[in-house]
């Protein structure tokens, strides 16, 4: 195990360089003169020239490159444009938020799709099988922020349940975390339907029922567990989607998390923030992956590490 966990980190390094290049090319590929707008666009020239000097932007862009990531790797991603505050402080103040939201979300999501998923397969072709499979479509087809502003409508300005904006209490995790795993639980729900009916009908299935065993032992001990391996893979895919999904969820039910701190900061043109906070999403996803990885043999041990 601890070979193959040197071996996946090892294997992360490309991955992560190809990252951080693409989050560089943020800045050279949107437009506009960051030194301008950092001067202002009456500013002389001479402010603008002195402001490209100390940002490095006269350099090649392999020099660039190179500054970035070596910055970047002491967690330095340069000043805001906006405040002049560094960038690390603005993620800081909002990484947690963002990442609470989606472990809250992804806990809704496997919760809900394991239990929908499970019943499904137990009762494969019912009524309920073929209803749950059918909510499951309608909540594929919802985009996140729509859903979100439905919710608000309902059970925040008609029925007052809960509070429509904001994080921190009770009543304002409730509808974001709805909002942003509903699309996870019904993916969740499928595939945990699909993987359960593949192992459902196996020979040891069919033994450990001849023996007596009960049946809820049947399907949680031996089924679900053989079957979970393809449902972890979509949980940890489906919290890097969750986290990059935060963006429009934060911004309709105002929640200052990282998703609200891109958008408004893409809006200001505010390039370093942006770069900054892409790449810690985008190195958060990579290394949930990663557990994800290590996770399949401790849920089964016949699971190859090669």
């Amino acid at each position: 195990m601890t070979t193959f966990i040197i071996r996946r980190i090892l294997q992360l390094i490309p991955v992560l360089i190809g990252v951080s290049i693409l989050v560089f090319s943020l800045m050279h590929l949107t437009p506009g003169n960051p030194a301008v707008i950092m001067a202002g666009e009456s500013a002389p020239e001479a402010t603008v020239k002195a402001i490209e000097q100390r940002l490095g932007l006269n350099d090649p862009l392999y020099v660039q490159y190179w500054n970035f990531l070596t910055n970047a790797l002491q967690l330095d991603f340069g000043t805001s444009i906006r405040d002049n505050i560094p960038v690390m402080n603005h993620i800081q103040a909002r990484f947690f938020i963002t990442l609470e939201l989606s472990i809250y979300s992804t806990l809704f999501s496997l919760v809900l799709g394991l239990l929908a998923g499970i019943v499904s397969a137990v009762r494969r072709y019912s009524f309920s099988d073929v209803a749950l499979m059918v909510v499951t479509l309608f909540g594929l087809s919802m985009p996140n922020f729509w859903l979100g502003l439905m919710l608000i409508q309902w059970f925040s300005i008609e029925l007052g349940w809960f509070a429509p904006t904001g994080w921190g209490n009770m009543d304002q995790l409730v509808l974001p975390v709805i909002a942003l795993g509903t699309s996870g639980a019904a993916i969740i729900a499928r595939m945990t339907r699909s993987s359960m009916l593949d192992v459902i009908d196996q020979d040891y299935i069919r033994t450990a029922r001849a023996k007596g065993v009960k049946e809820r032992v049947v399907i949680f001990r031996h089924a679900l567990k053989n079957a979970l391996i393809p449902v972890v893979t979509v949980v940890g895919l489906q919290f890097g989607y969750l986290l990059a999904g935060s963006v429009l969820t934060e911004s309709v039910f105002a929640i200052n998390g990282l998703g609200r701190l891109i958008i408004d900061s893409i809006l200001q043109r505010d390039f370093p923030v942006v770069q900054g906070a892409v790449l810690v999403i985008a190195v958060t996803f990579v290394f949930v992956n990663l557990l994800v990885d290590i996770s399949y043999r401790m849920l089964n041990k016949r699971v190859d590490l090669n």
